[in-house]
């Protein structure tokens, strides 16, 4: 069956048969296997021969030799960037189509993958980065992205077997593919998303033959598109068949949704266990060098990670299931002046003290149990007399505050004050300066509450979880600025993070998602548990401060956890923030 593609209101729109033209093909457009109308009246197409650059009349302007097979494109600049399959090398070969001035230019191709391609498919994000999708008979599929020159792997997936046809709804940010004898299953595109999967409903004519047939994707919601200047009659007749019968679903699919993108500026080193395994970072300062910072993180497979700025790891503390932690310096326990970290332990519900020294060189310092049955998470406030408590949680929604000391031999915490939330906590910071807690119930918001441990455990809503914040409720920091406190907290459900300001009436200052930095081979982040944020100094482009962020989803290429560096003022300048 003969395909026929348009370029329609920025992005691809598909035909699924040549019926769909208003009039005969003419010339080498008769012969094609696969075609695409272009905004001029002119066409591409592809068949054994090659690449063809056509006129409105169908004569060939331009030849790319190569037995071509599965054609894709999209706009770029004067022309279009478009794919084909080199089926000889097994190579998808991208293409620059200026049809201007008639030019067909051939690209670095992608390396061959190791197994037969079925399918190929472009997507283009919301960064406006262009992906590629190859699928293999079998089902082994990968996603890879091209700037320039680049060609990066960004993960492996696996898609129905026998498939023959791919396609990607860049507005949807969906992948569609066939699956023979079921129908048509729309992916998430976004690497950095949930992997999920939904089943279409089946064409009249997979139902009848039971073949799966990749329909045309949706138009805009009014049931029109929108046909460039220039373009010719079949493709506005591509156009209106594609609004009569283009019923593949974007229910549920996440777009763009007007929130900026930063990208990060580093990266750690993966944590060294697979699957859900790193979990919350602290950021240490180090007055004396302020490259010399360090970065924790937990590893709830593991123990407690130490990085620099670069990423590298410096220690690994193979304490068991720490699941949060937080720093803070200078305060007094045992007489003593400290930089400590507290994490809690999931394998004995404890509380772990570790302690920090001048090098950044991080030491167990001690436990106490808390009594609790499901200890979770926790975060450290250092009060006016300069000593140092903890808010615990357990998921049963209780909160311990306990005022945490020493003796020099043994480390104690004594319980202040007892109070809960509905449902299952995790994320918390406390505000030091104003004496204020900020909890998250994961699924329905930030709450806050006097941090002073003989104070009324009297919570009020700062944000429920709603068109702004989306469950769960994860990790919080706060950025303690020259002129304004912030609060940033991980909205997991749409992978994003939100900045509020720290002190009543909290307005909300925007919202942004992490997103590649090609040129440093960095993904993005998704699926966030812990974050934390700190507007010291920390020299180079951290210089007013850097947020880190767990990622949930590894790519560029597939591997294990790990976590983000963000710096402050990329977030400052993508929302604006004073």
């Amino acid at each position: 069956m003969k395909k026929i593609y348009t370029i329609l209101s920025g992005a691809l729109l598909s035909c699924s048969a040549l019926a769909h033209a208003a009039a005969p093909l003419p010339g080498l457009a008769a012969k094609a296997s696969e075609l695409a109308a272009l905004p001029d009246g002119g066409r591409l197409s592809i068949d054994k021969h090659g690449l063809h650059l056509l006129d409105a009349a169908g004569k060939e302007r331009a030849l790319l030799k190569v037995r071509a097979k599965h054609l894709d494109l999209r706009p770029q600049g004067n022309g279009a960037i478009a794919v084909v399959m080199d089926a000889n090398a097994e190579q998808v070969v991208p293409v620059l189509v200026d049809w201007r001035t008639g030019a067909l230019t051939a690209q670095k191709p992608f390396p061959a993958p190791p197994f037969g391609i079925e399918a190929a498919c472009l997507y283009r994000d919301a960064q406006q980065i262009d992906h590629l999708f190859v699928v293999g008979k079998d089902g082994q599929a990968e996603q890879w992205l091209m700037q320039g020159e680049q060609r990066l792997l960004v993960r492996k997936l696996a898609l129905p077997p026998h498939t023959k046809h791919c396609r990607a709804d860049d507005a949807a940010h969906q992948l569609l593919v066939n699956e023979s004898k079921i129908g048509v299953w729309a992916y998430n595109a976004e690497a950095e998303g949930v992997p999920e999967r939904k089943l279409l409903k089946r064409s009249a004519e997979s139902e009848r033959k039971g073949e799966a047939v990749v329909r045309p994707w949706p138009v805009p919601a009014s049931g029109t598109a929108a046909i460039p200047a220039g373009a010719t009659a079949a493709a506005a007749s591509a156009a209106g068949a594609a609004t009569a019968s283009g019923t593949a679903a974007r229910a549920g699919a996440t777009a763009a949704g007007g929130k900026a993108i930063v990208m990060p500026r580093g990266q750690t080193e993966p944590v060294a266990r697979t699957g859900d395994a790193a979990d919350d970072p602290a950021i240490w300062r180090n007055p004396a060098d302020p490259a010399g910072a360090r970065i924790l993180g937990t590893n709830k497979k593991q123990g407690l990670l130490v990085y620099d700025l670069n990423g590298k790891q410096l220690q690994l503390l193979e304490v068991g299931r720490l699941n949060n932690v937080d720093v803070r310096q200078d305060v007094m326990l045992g007489g003593r002046k400290l930089d400590v970290a507290v994490a809690t332990q999931r394998d004995d519900n404890s509380v772990m003290l570790f302690t920090i020294d001048a090098n950044g060189t991080v030491a167990t310092a001690g436990a106490f149990a808390t009594g609790l049955d499901d200890i979770y998470g926790m975060c450290l406030y250092r009060p006016q007399d300069g000593g140092l408590e903890a808010f615990i949680n357990d998921k049963d929604g209780s909160f311990l505050q306990y005022r945490i000391d020493s003796d020099g031999a043994a480390l104690s915490g004594k319980l202040l004050r007892r109070f809960k939330v509905g449902s299952q906590p995790e994320g918390c910071v406390v505000d030091d300066r104003n004496h204020r807690l900020f909890l998250g119930e994961e699924k329905r918001g930030v709450w806050t509450v006097s941090a002073r441990g003989d104070a009324p455990a009297k919570l009020s809503m700062v944000i429920a979880v709603g068109p702004q914040l989306a469950a769960d409720v994860e990790g919080m920091g706060l950025y303690h600025g020259a002129s304004h406190d912030y609060l940033i907290v991980s909205s997991q459900g749409d992978n994003s993070y939100l900045v509020l300001d720290a002190q009543a009436p909290y307005k909300v200052r925007g919202s942004f998602r992490v997103g590649f930095n090609i040129a440093a081979g960095i993904d993005g982040t998704s699926e966030t548990d812990g974050l934390e944020v700190s507007s010291a100094n920390f020299g180079g482009p951290y210089g007013k401060g850097m947020l880190v962020i767990q990622d949930g989803y590894k790519r560029l290429p597939d591997g294990p956890q790990n976590f983000k560096y963000v710096a402050w003022e990329d977030v400052a300048k993508a929302l604006k923030l004073d």
